[in-house]
């Protein structure tokens, strides 16, 4: 995963084991990142920001990290360790309708349960993903090809309705980072109603209904 796959602690110059409060530090840092590069992405974010969110000073930041950029790219790493899995799970040996439909529902656990990641990867992706484009281009569409040929199979053995493979992915990913990406708007709507619960039924009815031969 190119420049991502870089050791932490060669990016950040350490060769010693992190302290406990180091450790601390840092993921007081990271998590202040993300609250803060999720609501004004990377553009609109500063290290000021960053150091007063996580109860540090700037030099302080700065020890741990020598640049809002290197603060970003540790936040997309950590993202993209854990991004693909719900793809990556989806079983070609398993139930076609019973797969897909799993895989729509992981990925609402994600947006439920990471809703700062999620919107974090839409900054990124809505700034032409400058520091992801090549693994978009090369890890996700290799993993997205490969599923899309699992459903492809699927559909041609009419398991499944003749649906065209990757819009039926891209589908699932509109319809469940929704959740996240736009929480203020969805729960302005809904007011007191639990949007989780209603989309999973939702997802369900919807893709039993499309997948159907």
């Amino acid at each position: 995963m190119p420049a991502l796959r870089l050791n932490f602690e060669q990016r950040i110059g350490m060769t010693k084991a992190p302290t406990r409060i180091q450790k601390r530090n840092r993921a007081a840092i990271l998590s202040a990142g993300l609250d803060v590069f999720s609501q004004f992405g990377f553009r609109g974010t500063t290290l000021d920001q960053i150091a007063d969110a996580a109860g540090l000073s700037k030099p302080n930041l700065l020890y741990y990290f020598p640049s809002k950029e290197a603060i970003h790219t540790a936040l997309l790493e950590r993202l993209l360790e854990t991004w693909l899995d719900p793809l990556k799970s989806l079983d070609a040996d398993g139930d076609p309708v019973k797969e897909i439909m799993a895989y729509a529902q992981r990925k609402l656990a994600m947006s439920r349960d990471y809703p700062r990641e999620s919107r974090l990867f839409a900054n990124e992706i809505l700034q032409g993903a400058p520091r992801i484009e090549e693994i978009l281009r090369t890890d996700l569409k290799t993993l997205v090809d490969e599923k899309a040929a699992v459903i492809k199979t699927w559909a041609e053995a009419g398991k499944i309705a003749d649906i065209d493979p990757h819009h039926l992915i891209f589908s699932i990913w509109a319809f469940t980072q929704h959740y996240a990406d736009f929480d203020v708007q969805v729960r302005a709507v809904l007011g007191d109603k639990a949007p989780y619960d209603g989309a999973s039924v939702f997802l369900d009815m919807l893709y039993a209904k499309l997948l159907r031969p």
